[in-house]
């Protein structure tokens, strides 16, 4: 397929690179162009502008950090919707279901079919391919994706309702920020005590309580102290705020997912929104006067 491709950040690269090696014919575009020149070096084309993009292709995809970005990229001054060509928007960013049924509404009045596309995996899915694929869109439009979605994951249909993607997206996230919180309180427990967070893990993963927290994060980044996993404080907390504003848009009762909110409040008050998200233990182990990990991966109090 001709595909274009806007937001070349630490997962939309590894995934248009994963598409142009399979063959796609790529026109990117981003802000910076050191990254827009890694693509062409490899056989895409790159563009000035989104509505450059979308005067080259009918089939749009974007990654991008914010709600904003993503509605002005989409429906904003030189966006998608001023290209001449662009048939259909496929969103891979989190933007939660309202902004996306916002996106969907003004450029259905212009034919462009929205295609709410979130991801899940982290940046090593994106550069493996094995990226949980979340689509909600029109059935036909998706059947007519699939080949190319399938280069960057594992593609899972949710639902022909603008937004349905997105909501299956925040419930995924929220699990992922609830896991390496309440990970992070039960191991700093454990190291108060005199216990080895190694050791800890080791036996979390062996039995009931393992979760992407403890079977991924904590090796390679808590443990370490190298807090490198790859996705900022800042995208989780939006997420974490999408998936409240969310739930009481539902009526539901919402007492776990509170606590975790203010938890990564906490987290981005006092570690910043450039920080990893693995650093969410940092406020943890402050509180309690304790470090978990370490180089030996042992326990050091403070």
């Amino acid at each position: 397929m001709d595909i274009g491709f806007i937001g070349l950040g630490n997962m939309g690269f590894p995934m248009a690179r994963r598409l142009i090696e399979a063959g796609h014919r790529l026109v990117v575009f981003d802000t910076r162009q050191e990254v827009m020149d890694k693509l062409v070096a490899r056989g895409a084309i790159a563009a000035s502008s989104p509505k450059d993009v979308a005067d080259q292709v009918e089939t749009v995809m974007a990654s991008l950090p914010s709600l904003q970005a993503s509605l002005d990229v989409a429906t904003g001054a030189g966006g998608v919707i001023e290209g001449k060509r662009a048939k259909r928007f496929v969103d891979l960013s989190t933007v939660g279901s309202a902004m996306a049924a916002t996106i969907h509404g003004l450029l259905k009045k212009r034919d462009i079919v929205q295609i709410d596309c979130p991801v899940s995996g982290g940046v090593g899915g994106a550069e493996k391919g094995t990226l949980a694929v979340m689509v909600s869109g029109p059935k036909a439009e998706f059947e007519l994706l699939r080949p190319a979605l399938e280069v960057i994951g594992k593609v899972f249909f949710i639902g022909e309702k603008p937004g349905a993607a997105q909501t299956m997206k925040l419930a995924n996230n929220f699990l992922s920020a609830t896991a390496i919180v309440a990970t992070s309180e039960a191991v700093v427990m454990g190291v108060k005590a005199g216990l080895d967070p190694a050791v800890m893990i080791d036996v979390i993963n062996a039995g009931s309580g393992m979760n992407t927290a403890s079977r991924d994060k904590f090796p390679r980044a808590v443990l370490p102290r190298t807090f490198d996993f790859g996705f900022a404080t800042g995208l989780m907390v939006k997420d974490v705020r999408l998936a409240l504003e969310e739930m009481k848009q539902l009526g539901l009762s919402m007492e776990v997912a509170e606590a975790v909110g203010r938890l990564w409040e906490t987290v981005i008050s006092a570690e910043g929104a450039e920080s990893d998200f693995t650093a969410a233990i940092k406020p943890i182990e402050r509180k309690a006067g304790v470090v978990v990990g370490g180089a030996k991966g042992g326990v050091t109090g403070t």
